[in-house]
């Protein structure tokens, strides 16, 4: 029975009459049976949206339990004995057009319709067995299943051998041992071997195993395996230094946690550890590990709407932030999928991921001070450094030309302004604002001063105050907040008028008076509402008004003008223009250093405080709350379910307990994955971030089973991990190329060569230092500018000839989230924007462009042939060789000799650099 929509209210009437007949009491019709009559219908009308791999709107109509839970966003939606509650009746009979169902096709007849209704109301009896096709159990998976017992002689090498065996294939030979050296050089340093282990030897013979170990734990020991293995988990954790979304500002504190990782990685931290370290580094000691918590991008309360449904929206997006790296990072699983509806895929409910919330629902997205020895000593210097600069600005404030003297004064400023002038008797004291720079004037605090030195303002010394009107804001603005002693904008007068708003302070007697000192806000927050254009006049017992001040000898103000350099010794006589100028110097240096002490004080890694009730959020809206969930793993992984009254500190750290057991089947899986990417360019499990049921099987599930036992077995030592995997023959095999290979295994998955691959940006970019002799080996601090600003909405102009700090490790540099670096971005460099397990690796021009003619390799390649000729000599088939080892760690071949000192000799060594610098064997792992 086909119908246009207009007519549904007519077919409703006639389908009510049809059910109330087949409803009836008296009836004596059959009950209906689901096969003989429910599912025909079904499979007619709804399979090709809702069966199988369709399943529109998450409802699945041919498996009994996938049908009766119903969809994503209205389950469930058979209500048995209950079809007026029932979406699925409602959907098929509703009038609104955009909700009819099926959508293409036309309605379903009165009496198909009929036999659903009748079918809910007599209890939707739907059989059990009966189902065409079986659902498979999500929770029967590989990844969630206990580790596979090890075999006591088994090897790396055995697992590969084993498995190319099957498909008729066998390993290449070793590779040559000088490009066995730069490839474990640059594996685990990030640095070719020369600036790691400081020789230029030619390595033509075989290296032993005994040497090779050796060398494997040289560099191991190394400072620079943190730095290149930091780098590895940074990219999964989405690190960056800036909060990211559309304003992107600056999280000067956040260079802490990437410290902490480095020396992590460099100590050997045990893995379970280092996982407890970051979820609940608070109670273990290590402040700044917590960092992995608040390390992806969120909203600043500025960028919040104030209204309640906003505010609770964005709360859900952080903590959905935390969960989904906690997810990725150890579990390997897409948790965050869950937060709408039960995960499609994996044994994830939406019940399951607001119990993973509810661990984490105390955690506050901040800066929180260290509490290591260091940054407590560092807090006391800093606040005996900020004493002594308040010490020089009062003294200071004794070297400004009196007002009116002809000497031009500094421009006003939002800080502070002093007007000097002389000493006159005063009962009343009026500032009248004639311009500002923006809006009704503010004034932070209005402070007078007379012989005593004392601030004679104050209202607690009973002087009245009076103005010509005022805005008042709660707790913020107030004519009383003007000489109450306290200083920032939320303790300020804001007069009602641009032009002639104007205060008056009433002393209780006439006292003499020789300066008044006064602010928007001291505190440097706010530069709006300055007053730019004012009169101060005083009055004596006698009510007649002296003008002692105004802004007509100031300098003009120039909006983000730098106040501090403004300062002038202009009116000054030569004593005092000298001693001024001694402790200006004094201040700024004191100010430098205090600042660099704030940076060892703070750090971005969360606050904590009582968590916010969890409730599963129907369709993941907050504005639609249901039961409340407690901290709870996903049922299918464990059973920690922990009471609602749980302290913040101990849900964290019965996560981090949960998370880091060693019979936890996903933990040592993924991590052992990562390691292993890092040296193959590829992981057993081939989706590193997804050990689901959407994720890739592992190539080598023996293998990789092996290896997580070994890592637990090992102490979940890292570093043994690496000297199992670089100690291997498969690791040290040629990266020649075999077409019959090629023909079986085309990807090699089965690894019957090493896999050659493209150095990542940062590798390229530090080993172009390196080779130049200009890496700058400063560890640790605060990151150095890869632009000309920090943070902020775009506009990002890079440094193209770094200097100094500039010429650091890149681990090191100011990372803007979702800002690619100039030269070696276009190299495939995570944004920070997701979580990145494995970086894709494009060929583009730019990346030519970039790596031949950008001046940062123009300038290396300068410094590359003055340090070739200052160590080498004037010899011209000395300096090729030398820069060969250099470069590339191996003597150039006699033909190359001779062809490359003739284009040396004609166009010099520069262009020499260029060239390796561009070559496959220095962009490529051999």
């Amino acid at each position: 029975m086909a119908a246009n929509i207009r007519e549904w209210p007519r077919i409703w009437s006639a389908l009510t009459a049809v059910c109330i007949i087949f409803l009836a009491p008296n009836s004596h019709a059959a009950p209906i049976d689901f096969v003989r009559d429910i599912r025909p219908i079904f499979k007619t009308h709804c399979y090709d949206c809702h069966s199988g791999e369709n399943r529109k709107s998450g409802l699945r109509l041919d498996v009994k339990s996938a049908g009766m839970k119903g969809g994503d966003n209205h389950g469930p939606d058979i209500v048995p004995g209950k079809p007026g509650e029932s979406p699925l009746v409602r959907f098929l009979t509703t009038a609104n057009e955009e909700e009819i169902m099926p959508p293409k096709g036309g309605p379903l007849s009165a009496a198909e319709i009929a036999l659903i209704t009748r079918w809910v109301a007599e209890g939707a009896i739907w059989p059990d067995g009966v189902d065409e096709v079986t659902l498979e159990d999500p929770a029967d998976h590989w990844s969630f299943k206990p580790l596979l017992a090890a075999t006591a002689s088994a090897s790396i090498d055995s697992f590969i051998d084993a498995k190319l065996a099957e498909h008729g294939l066998r390993r290449s030979p070793p590779a040559a041992p000088a490009n066995l050296l730069r490839r474990l050089s640059i594996d685990l340093t990030g640095l070719p071997p020369e600036a790691v282990i400081g020789a230029i030897a030619d390595h033509r013979s075989p290296i032993t195993d005994e040497d090779w170990a050796s060398l494997v734990d040289e560099m191991l020991a190394s400072p620079h395996y943190g730095e290149r293995w930091a780098q590895h988990w940074l990219d999964v954790v989405r690190y960056a230094d800036t909060h990211g979304f559309e304003v992107n500002t600056e999280r000067p504190h956040a260079f802490p946690y990437r410290d902490y990782v480095i020396d992590a990685f460099n100590a050997d931290l045990p893995y379970d550890r280092f996982i407890r370290e970051q979820v609940a580094g608070d109670t273990l000691g290590a402040d700044a590990a917590t960092g992995f918590l608040v390390t992806s991008s969120v909203l600043l309360p500025g960028q919040i709407g104030k209204d309640a449904p906003s505010m609770r929206l964005a709360r859900q997006d952080s903590l959905d932030e935390i969960v989904t790296n906690i997810g990725q990072t150890f579990l390997g699983l897409s948790v965050g999928c869950a937060r709408c509806h039960d995960h499609k895929f994996d044994p994830i409910s939406a019940r399951d991921y607001y119990g993973m919330q509810a661990f984490v629902a105390g955690v506050e997205y901040a800066d929180r001070e260290l509490r290591t020895p260091a940054a407590l000593a560092a807090k006391g210097e800093s606040e005996a450094m900020s004493r002594e600069v308040a010490a020089i600005d009062r003294r200071l404030l004794g070297f400004v030309p009196l007002a009116g003297s002809g000497a031009t004064r500094a421009m006003v400023s939002p800080r502070q302004n002093l007007e000097r002038f002389a000493p006159v008797k005063a009962k009343r004291v009026r500032f009248t604002v004639l311009a500002t720079n923006q809006l009704e004037p503010c004034l932070d605090e209005f402070e007078i001063f007379g012989e005593s030195g004392e601030n004679l303002a104050l209202a607690s010394r009973g002087v009245a105050v009076r103005s010509s009107g005022d805005i008042i804001v709660a707790e913020r603005h107030h004519l009383k907040y003007l000489n109450d002693g306290r200083y920032g904008n939320s303790r300020s007068w804001m007069g009602n008028a641009e032009k002639g708003s104007w205060v008056e302070i009433e002393l209780p007697d006439e006292t003499t008076i020789d300066r008044v000192l006064w602010s928007r806000d001291r505190n440097e927050q706010f530069k709006d509402r300055l007053a730019t254009r004012y009169r101060l006049e005083v009055a004596g017992a006698d009510g007649t008004w002296k003008a002692v001040a105004d802004a007509s000898d100031r300098r003009p103000y120039r909006q983000g003008a730098d106040e501090k350099n403004d300062f002038s010794t202009e009116g000054l006589s030569a004593p005092e223009a000298t001693e001024a100028q001694a402790l200006r110097r004094k201040r700024d240096r004191l100010e430098r250093e205090a600042k660099v002490k704030d940076f060892a004080i703070l750090a971005f890694a969360g606050k904590f405080r009582t968590p916010d009730e969890i409730r599963l959020l129907r369709r993941g809206d907050p504005e639609q709350p249901e039961e409340a969930v407690p901290p709870m793993v996903p049922a299918a992984l464990g059973g920690l379910v922990l009471d609602l009254s749980t302290p913040e500190q101990q849900r964290r750290l019965a996560l981090a307990d949960w998370i880091a057991r060693p019979d936890h089947p996903l933990t040592a899986r993924v991590m052992v994955n990562r390691i292993w990417l890092g040296h193959f360019g590829n992981g057993l499990v081939a989706s590193p971030n997804d050990f689901g049921n959407n994720g890739m099987p592992p190539s080598h599930p023996e293998l990789l089973d092996w290896l997580a036992t070994e890592f637990i077995r090992s102490g979940w030592s890292v570093k043994h991990l690496h000297r199992l995997i670089v100690m291997s023959e498969t690791y040290r095999q040629a990266s020649m190329a075999n077409p019959a290979a090629a023909d079986v295994d085309a990807d090699n998955r089965l690894l019957w060569r090493f896999p050659t691959r493209r150095v990542e940006a940062e590798v390229l970019r530090d080993s172009i230092l390196a080779v130049s002799g200009r890496l700058n080996p400063k560890r640790h601090g605060r990151g150095f500018d890869l632009f000309d600003k920090r943070g902020g909405l775009s506009g990002f102009n890079p440094v193209e000839s770094p200097t100094g700090e500039g010429l650091r490790r890149i681990i090191y540099a100011h990372k803007v989230r979702r800002e690619p670096e100039a030269v070696f971005g276009a190299f495939d460099c995570p944004d920070a924007g997701q979580a990145v397990g494995q970086r894709r690796e494009s060929t583009t021009p730019i990346q030519a462009l970039n790596l031949f003619n950008s001046r940062f390799i123009l300038e290396q390649a300068e410094a590359f042939a003055d340090r070739v000729e200052k160590e080498a000599g004037s010899d011209p088939d000395a300096r090729v060789r030398h820069a060969f080892r250099l470069a590339l760690h191996r003597e150039p071949e006699p033909e190359e000799l001779a062809e490359v000192s003739a284009v040396v000799g004609e166009y010099g060594l520069d262009v020499l650099a260029r060239a390796l610098f561009n070559s496959n064997e220095f962009v490529f792992l051999p």
